[in-house]
């Protein structure tokens, strides 16, 4: 619903680009064709004027800029539209496939741009990373949840770094913020359903929790280290092949 207006405008602005070359350019050939005639005085006054009044030279050089903009606003939604897609896609969601990682997390990056930006710069520390036997749109959850509670952590401004490596068969996605962390008492606590720190009416406390059960249907496991007053890494450790499953034998 949201991809086929965008399509038409995206390629409307476009022909509208190439039409307002040819105007601008027929603009000029009748003024140096009136020119070249001796047309009457009046006439050329007239339209002095009234290239005076609509600001004719500022528009000539605003409106290529004003179509710029307008076509890279339309590729920004249609890369927004193209990363929801990846990101919770019921098709995809639940089978168990082979998965990029790095595609998963920056897609979901460009999902909670708006809520990470003003408070984080996200620096990216890519390892070089196998496909990943996995549910994507589960882990693209998980690393939402994450995400989002690190630039709730951080006061005013700060940075969330993503690291990624893999090893011995496994695959670990640690994101690091540099934010209040946690208190020591609080740590056992943080995955229990419905447990949260936030004020009434700003979180569910259901986040870190639903992440923990993805992680552990995946047979992963979240590790947490924090410092109070330097922040938190959510370690997330995940098998690139999940193990075979146990035959079942049938019925007697």
């Amino acid at each position: 619903e949201i991809n086929n207006p965008i399509g038409f405008v995206h390629s409307n602005l476009g022909t509208l680009r190439e039409y307002l070359i040819n105007l601008v350019a027929l603009v000029d050939g009748y003024e140096r064709a009136l020119s070249a005639a001796g047309a009457a005085p009046a006439l050329l006054a007239e339209i002095e004027e009234l290239k005076r009044r609509f600001d004719f030279e500022f528009v000539l050089h605003d409106l290529p800029s004003l179509l710029a903009e307008s076509r890279s606003g339309i590729e920004r939604v249609k890369k927004i539209v193209q990363d929801l897609k990846d990101f919770s896609y019921a098709g995809s969601g639940e089978h168990w496939q082979l998965a990029d990682l790095h595609k998963g997390l920056d897609s979901t990056l460009n999902i909670v741009r708006n809520e990470i930006k003003y408070k984080a710069e996200i620096v990216r520390e890519y390892g070089t990373l196998p496909l990943v036997e996995c549910l994507p749109m589960q882990l693209n959850q998980v690393f939402m949840n994450i995400l989002v509670n690190a630039s709730h952590a951080i006061r005013e401004r700060g940075t969330i770094t993503i690291a990624t490596r893999a090893a011995d068969g496994e695959v670990e996605v640690a994101i690091t913020d540099s934010g209040e962390g946690i208190p020591a008492h609080v740590l056992p606590r943080i995955f229990d359903p419905f447990f949260t720190t936030k004020q009434v009416g700003q979180g569910t406390g259901l986040g870190l929790s639903l992440s923990y059960g993805i992680v552990q249907k995946h047979n992963g496991r979240i590790e947490v280290e924090s410092v109070e007053a330097h922040g938190t890494t959510f370690r997330i450790v995940l098998p690139v092949t999940q193990p075979s499953p146990i035959p079942v034998s049938p019925p007697a």
